[in-house]
């Protein structure tokens, strides 16, 4: 019969056994592509992740995306620029544009009832034109003095999208510029948190014993210590002559000291549940060295426990860096973070009369927003059951 219907239909005998073959692929999938299909369906996680990149890119190349120079002063709490698609009135270029422009803030004819003092508004009768990769305030990036901008007005006029702080300076540039600083910390703590936290976590839980018992009273006390408090009395013990640099490493350091116990007390419950599954004792039977059986067996195994520890971590560190910057207690300036921002919104009557001053706090939010994301997704996709 099969004969019969291959004669009928004129298929060749080769193409009709490829026919027959399960459409089902057989190839392997790797670890790592699993997570990537898995992860790939949360929509918060890859929106987190998408954030991350452009908080980092934005970061890495901010001279480049900062419209103003940071620390360029100016008329102080200027309300943000306006932007818009139509120019208003009768004049020549009144009418709808297809590239947005900015309308200057300038000083009207009106006082304010209160005070008496001239009120300001946007300048109709003069609009500015923006554009992209305009030219502006210069700056150095790789040894090279480059001028080029992502945005900003066609004819270098400076335009403060955000407004301005108490010292006139643009709140934009310096959040941007002031997110080198803030991330710099995040990264670089969780890092160092991340290291020790899995050596001493490994350590405890794979030898056992003595020095289990000794690194889990160690842990004991790092983590009975009340940390803001410490903090605070930590970071004033730094005279307020010292350099920033040597603020900033101090700072980092107060934070890897306070926050290695929590990861290596998680890391040990990993080490300790693995040390007892077959394969572990099948390397240690046939003479495998601890090293042998920690890299190969029991770290691959932790690490994806760790990644989520660190996207869920560094959140954590960019609030705290924010709130004691907001105390004067983290970096000095001339260096520019977003809690050192924030200060500036320390007063009732300052957040009522300029709201545009809390700006900061959107970018803090933003990248909680995308490390909690990110993590979550994560998590999800790495053990989804």
């Amino acid at each position: 019969m099969t004969d019969q219907i291959r004669e009928r239909a004129d298929i060749p005998e080769a193409e009709d056994a490829d026919l027959r073959v399960s459409t089902v692929s057989n190839e392997g999938q790797s670890y790592f592509s699993l997570v990537w299909r898995r992860f790939r369906r949360s929509i918060p996680g890859v929106i987190g992740l998408v954030l991350v990149a452009v908080l980092l890119i934005v970061s890495l190349f901010a001279p480049f995306f900062a419209p103003v120079d940071p620390n360029n002063t100016a008329e102080s709490f200027t309300p943000p620029t306006s932007i818009g698609f139509h120019v208003p009135g009768d004049g020549p270029e009144a009418g709808w544009r297809l590239l947005p422009v900015a309308f200057p803030i300038v000083e009207t004819d009106e006082l304010d009832p209160v005070t008496f003092q001239p009120l300001v508004g946007p300048d109709h009768d003069n609009p500015v034109e923006l554009g992209f990769f305009v030219k502006g305030w210069e700056y150095s990036f790789l040894g090279l003095t480059m001028n080029r901008h992502f945005i900003g007005a066609t004819d270098g006029t400076p335009i403060n999208f955000l407004g301005t702080d108490k010292l006139g300076r643009d709140i934009l540039s310096r959040g941007i510029i002031g997110s080198r600083i803030s991330l710099t910390i995040a990264l670089s703590a969780i890092t160092l948190i991340t290291v020790i936290g899995t050596l001493i976590g490994i350590t405890s839980g794979y030898i056992g014993g003595r020095t289990d018992l000794w690194l889990q009273r160690l842990v004991e006390i790092v983590l009975a210590f009340p940390q803001l408090p410490l903090y605070l009395a930590l970071a004033s013990l730094i005279p307020v002559t010292a350099s920033s640099t040597l603020f900033l490493t101090f700072v980092i350091v107060v934070i890897v000291g306070l926050g290695w116990a929590q990861l290596s007390r998680e890391v040990r419950s990993k080490t300790l549940a693995l040390r007892r599954v077959d394969y572990v004792k099948a390397a240690k039977a046939v003479g495998a060295s601890d090293f042998r059986i920690i890299s190969r067996h029991i770290l691959p195994n932790v690490v994806s426990h760790v990644i989520v520890a660190v996207t869920l971590g560094i959140p954590t560190i960019v609030l705290l860096e924010s709130f004691l910057g907001f105390l004067g207690f983290a970096v000095k300036p001339p260096m520019i973070s977003w809690g050192l921002m924030l200060q500036d919104a320390a007063t009732f009557s300052v957040i009522g009369s300029y709201p545009w001053i809390l700006s900061p706090v959107g970018f803090v939010l933003l990248a909680v927003f995308a490390f909690n994301a990110l993590g979550d997704g994560l998590r999800d996709a790495i053990d989804p059951y």
